[in-house]
């Protein structure tokens, strides 16, 4: 434990030199993070309906786990940025995640071509419930199932 302790241990130097660092709000309708830019970069939107948005994703090599396959985070990410955008609407501030679940089934390597569907499943006051699947496209494997519940309490009643 101890060791690990001191490999984990921040130099007073290096804690100075992040207090130092100016990180600036994020507002809605700011420009992308890296984050999102770096996950969802090739995402393609193919499909928009009142409750239903569906993409095309080719899964890049930037990423893969160690294994070559799309990695857990990056399917949590799609889950959470399309669940949201299915109930996003214009004009309202952005809703809050309270709870997402996500099912992972089968695997998707580097270069495979995935559908992700985002449906609604309901909404009651601010509350919304949205399903995401990957689907590979080639095989009609279910790669994962997402279900994401948000909450905007402009929309609510409370």
């Amino acid at each position: 434990m101890e060791k690990a302790r001191q490999f984990l241990a921040v130099s007073d130097e290096a804690s100075e030199a992040v207090s130092r660092l100016a990180v600036p709000p994020r507002r809605a309708g700011d420009n992308p993070s890296f984050y999102e830019s770096f996950s969802l970069r090739g995402l393609r939107v193919d499909r928009v309906e009142p409750g239903l948005v569906v993409c095309s994703f080719k899964v890049p090599p930037r990423l893969a786990d160690r294994n070559g396959n799309l990695a857990q985070g990056a399917i949590a990410t799609m889950v959470d940025e399309i669940g949201y955008a299915v109930v996003h609407v214009e004009g309202i501030p952005i809703s809050v995640s309270v709870n997402m679940s996500i099912s992972y089934l089968c695997a998707a390597k580097v270069d495979d071509e995935l559908e992700i569907t985002s449906k609604v499943l309901g909404q009651k006051g601010g509350y919304s419930a949205t399903i995401v699947l990957l689907r590979n496209k080639a095989t009609g494997e279910i790669i994962a199932e997402g279900r994401h519940s948000l909450f905007n309490a402009h929309a609510s009643k409370m």
